[in-house]
């Protein structure tokens, strides 16, 4: 009776571990990792100051499309580097943008006027995008006064000429790409 229970817990013990030595072989790789490449890709657009929603998206797309150009371009560059050749795109990720302005009297920073495109909502799920057109302008160094030893000339000032306001649209997108 002795040899028949132990015959049976031998056998159990067999089945038991072939069992797990099948679970790992098939959770096993089979072949060799496939070798990508991850690059951003960033482009800048024109896009009018006052600009309706519909000008706005219309230039994000444009903004998202010469981007994926750009990082298909450096996907290209790396992959070449490597002693590789680009294969396919693994992933593609929009990863938002912003609209930033220059002009005014003395070329600083302006507050973008118009409709804001479809930019994505943060990962977080936070609400709406605050989106900023870039950091505010730092406030004005203090004057500092020192005495002057001679007296000038009071020169009468000159007005300059504002510069009109110019915006730019920046999209930025991620992209995997395969290599052979």
């Amino acid at each position: 009776m002795r040899s028949v229970i132990a015959a049976i817990a031998g056998v159990f013990g067999a089945l038991l571990v072939a069992n797990m030595l099948g679970v790992a072989s098939a959770e096993a790789p089979t072949g060799s990792p496939l070798r990508t490449v991850s690059v951003g890709g960033v482009a800048k657009v024109p896009i009018a100051q006052n600009a309706d929603a519909a000008t706005a998206t219309a230039a994000y797309r444009q903004g998202m499309a010469a981007a994926v150009t750009d990082g298909e371009s450096k996907a290209a560059f790396l992959a070449n580097k490597a002693g590789a050749t680009l294969g396919v795109v693994q992933s593609l990720t929009e990863g938002g943008g912003y609209i930033g302005c220059t002009g005014g009297a003395e070329s600083e920073y302006v507050q973008y006027q118009g409709e804001q495109p479809d930019f994505p909502a943060p990962a977080g799920g936070g609400g709406p995008v605050r989106l900023s057109a870039g950091a505010s302008p730092p406030p004005p160094a203090p004057e500092i006064r020192r005495p002057s030893k001679k007296r000038r000339k009071h020169r009468t000032p000159r007005a300059k000429k504002a510069a009109a306001a110019g915006c730019t649209l920046t999209a930025q997108v991620s992209l995997v790409y395969t290599m052979s």
